[in-house]
C-alpha cells in the first residue's frame, strides 16, 4: 500500500504548528498504525529528519496512551478501537490520512502528536480513592456485592483514561471521564464512605482544570474505545445533587 499523511508537527507548546504531508510506501496491510508511524520514522531517521513523536505504551489497547485524531476520528474511524490495535487494512490504497493530537484546551501539545493529559490525573487524584483500613485483610465473602453493581462497576472500570470523549466533545467536557471514575468506585461498597465528597472534589477539579461542561451531545460514548455509555455522566449528576444538599 502507499499512502499520503499528512501531519500535525509541533515543536513545544510554545511553538506554532502546521501540516507536514509525507510518503509512507510499501505498507503492510497487516501492520498497525503505530508500526506504519514507527516505518516512517526509521525513514526520516535515515534521511537526517526529526521523527514524528507519538505517544505509545501497552499497543495492546488498554492503556489509553495512543491519543490520536485520523481524520477528523478519535482513535480513527474502527468503532471501540484503540490506534495501536488499528490495522492498516482499515485503509485503501492510494488514501490520504490527515494526523492530529487531541484538540482540547486542557490538553495542551507537548510535540507533534504528544499532549499533556495530566489534568485527567488531576481529577483522579482529587478523589479517585477509597478508604481502607490497615490490618490483616478482610475475607473475600465479608462485603457482599450485588451481581448487577458489580456488573456496573466493572463496566465503568473499563474507562482507560485516554481522553477521546474530550478530544470528541465539541464543549471539551471529560463529564464521560469522570463520570466512569466516579460510577466505578460508587457502585462498591467500598466506596461508599466518601461517595459525596469524592463527586464534589473531582468535578470541581474538573471544572479548575479548564473542560467544558456536558450538553449531551453523545459524541463522548461514542468516540469511546471502551464504550462506556453516557448514563455514568447521569450517576455523575446525581451524586454531585447530594454532595451539594448534604450538610457539610
Amino acid at each position: 500500500m502507499h499512502l499520503t499523511l499528512r501531519v500535525w508537527r509541533q515543536a513545544d507548546r510554545h511553538a506554532r504548528g502546521r501540516m507536514v504531508t509525507y510518503e509512507a510506501t510499501d505498507v503492510s496491510p497487516d501492520m498497525s498504525f503505530l508500526e506504519m508511524l514507527d516505518v516512517v520514522n526509521e525513514r526520516l531517521i535515515l534521511a537526517g529528519d526529526d521523527p514524528i513523536a507519538f505517544d505509545h505504551d501497552c499497543r495492546e489497547g488498554i492503556c489509553g496512551s495512543c491519543d490520536l485524531m485520523l481524520d477528523g476520528y478519535a482513535h480513527g474511524p474502527r468503532r471501540a478501537t484503540t490506534v495501536c490495535q488499528l490495522h492498516m487494512r482499515t485503509y485503501a490504497d492510494g488514501d490520504t490520512i490527515v494526523i492530529e493530537p487531541w484538540r482540547a484546551a486542557s490538553f495542551p501539545v507537548l510535540k507533534d502528536l504528544v499532549v499533556d493529559r495530566g489534568a485527567l490525573d488531576r481529577i483522579v487524584a482529587a478523589g479517585g480513592f477509597i478508604s481502607v483500613p490497615t490490618g490483616s485483610p478482610q475475607d473475600a465473602n465479608a462485603l457482599p456485592v450485588a451481581k448487577s453493581d458489580a456488573e456496573r462497576a466493572m463496566d465503568a472500570a473499563a474507562c482507560i483514561g485516554c481522553g477521546a470523549c474530550v478530544a470528541a466533545c465539541p464543549n471539551g467536557s471529560a463529564s464521560l471521564f469522570t463520570g466512569a471514575k466516579l460510577t466505578h468506585l460508587g457502585s462498591l461498597p467500598q466506596g461508599q464512605p466518601e461517595r459525596h465528597r469524592r463527586a464534589l472534589a473531582m468535578v470541581e477539579q474538573m471544572d479548575a482544570e479548564g473542560f467544558g461542561g456536558c450538553t449531551n451531545i453523545g459524541e463522548c460514548s461514542a468516540a469511546c474505545p471502551k464504550e462506556i455509555p453516557m448514563d455514568v455522566i447521569a450517576q455523575m449528576n446525581a451524586d454531585l445533587r447530594r454532595a451539594v444538599l448534604r450538610p457539610r
